[in-house]
């Protein structure tokens, strides 16, 4: 009998959550099979079966389990059963299962009594006191105990309805339990709120000449490189030029020490089905524009297929969001912890602009940057932000050498 433990995700990971079960109690496995999904504070993994046979689960799905915690076993020495046997098996269960019903019956008939004390509505004297707090009649509300008898934490839970109830509509409400990944980020966010200075300075950028040189290259690079000329790839050598030139924005706090990098590892903000994560760029001051494109590609496809791997997920030294895919106009990123940095980017929309004296339309886009104001003063952010918005509005001379084709490898 093979006692399958919890593998460590990664270094200062103690605990993961048991996403679920991607097989049942008894069921046959194969080495290597994808047998559950498990949640860290950082990314969603699969835990694969470490050898053929029979398995046994030893914990639910929901489980915060520690690394190195026993979760199912799986019987070696089982025989993989063959495909005809299922049936036979499933005979006796159905014949199981007519008996209690038989039982059931004058069971019913003997249980009046209990359940003459427990009348629906009727409150437990923790949650009449709850309800007497609130000013609550007991009829408002629906019990979720015994016959229906009112619970404390029905009674906590009850909200009263501002004016008349109403006659008709759908009122129901569900609650699910957030995943491990997604409480371990809302307190990072709550935590970046609580203990840095974060401001955040705003600027516009006129797209146009990243508008003209992708309208002219994009063909040619998809079709050589098989990925497409995006944005991102423009923002992200942008932001590199501008970390070289104000370097306090690509550091961070460690105790009284102010930590800076010598290089530009960007995390990049995409939004996968277990929530918001970030795979980080290594050294993306070194990569090209290709480099770039597909880098990204790469990542958001692992984080789509939840393949992301926590070691993709760890470190950066600055990160860049975009909530423009989604529409957004405007917003006030959250730095990314411990990170003093972050830049957004939003929609293309365009404008009325004045350009030589002249009012034209153009399409431009606002981005904002957060910073942790312990570390990054307001000459640093700002000329941070005016050096990303000078190299995207003349990318060819400040990105790439006057030369797009040769930045572009064409």
């Amino acid at each position: 009998m093979l006692e399958m433990k919890v593998p460590s995700p990664g270094e200062s990971i103690t605990e993961v959550e048991i996403a679920t079960w991607l097989v049942k109690d008894g069921d046959y496995v194969e080495k290597d099979q994808a047998i559950a999904e498990v949640d860290s504070d950082k990314a969603t993994l699969e835990l694969p079966a470490e050898e053929s046979g029979i398995i046994t689960l030893k914990a639910e799905e929901g489980d915060v389990v520690e690394v190195g915690q026993v979760v199912c076993l799986i019987d070696t020495s089982a025989a993989k059963p063959e495909g005809g046997s299922a049936p036979a098996a499933e005979a006796p269960k159905a014949e199981v299962k007519e008996e209690p019903k038989k039982e059931e019956a004058p069971k019913a008939a003997t249980a009046p009594a209990p359940t003459a004390t427990y009348a629906t509505g009727t409150p437990s004297p923790a949650a009449k006191k709850v309800l007497d707090e609130k000013g609550v009649d007991a009829s408002q509300v629906v019990g979720s105990g015994r016959d229906g008898r009112i619970t404390q934490e029905d009674a906590v839970r009850f909200t009263p309805a501002m004016g008349t109830a109403p006659v008709s509509g759908n009122r129901a409400q569900s609650e699910k339990k957030m995943s491990v990944l997604r409480r371990k980020i809302a307190q990072r966010l709550v935590s970046v709120k609580n203990e840095t200075a974060m401001l955040t300075t705003f600027n516009e950028v006129d797209m146009s000449a990243i508008f003209a040189l992708r309208n002219e290259y994009k063909d040619a690079f998809k079709a050589k490189h098989g990925v497409g000329l995006g944005f991102m790839s423009f923002f992200t050598k942008a932001v590199t030029r501008a970390l070289e030139l104000y370097p306090d924005v690509n550091s961070m706090i460690d105790g009284d020490y102010q930590v800076k990098f010598d290089f530009q590892d960007i995390s990049v903000a995409v939004s996968g089905p277990k929530g918001l994560m970030v795979p980080v760029l290594r050294n993306a001051e070194n990569l090209s524009f290709r480099g770039v494109e597909q880098s990204i590609k790469d990542l958001a496809i692992k984080v789509r297929d939840g393949k992301i791997s926590v070691d993709e997920m760890t470190g950066g030294t600055f990160t860049i969001t975009n909530g423009g895919v989604f529409g957004s106009m405007m917003s006030t990123p959250i730095i990314n912890p411990p990170q003093s940095g972050i830049l957004g980017m939003h929609n293309i929309v365009e404008r009325p602009v004045v350009k030589n004296g002249q009012i034209v339309i153009a399409p431009m886009m606002y981005v904002a940057l957060s910073y942790d104001h312990r570390v990054i003063d307001g000459r640093e952010s700002v000329g941070f932000l005016v050096a990303v918005k000078e190299a995207v509005e003349d990318p060819l001379n400040l990105l790439m050498d006057g030369d797009a084709k040769r930045a572009l490898e064409l």
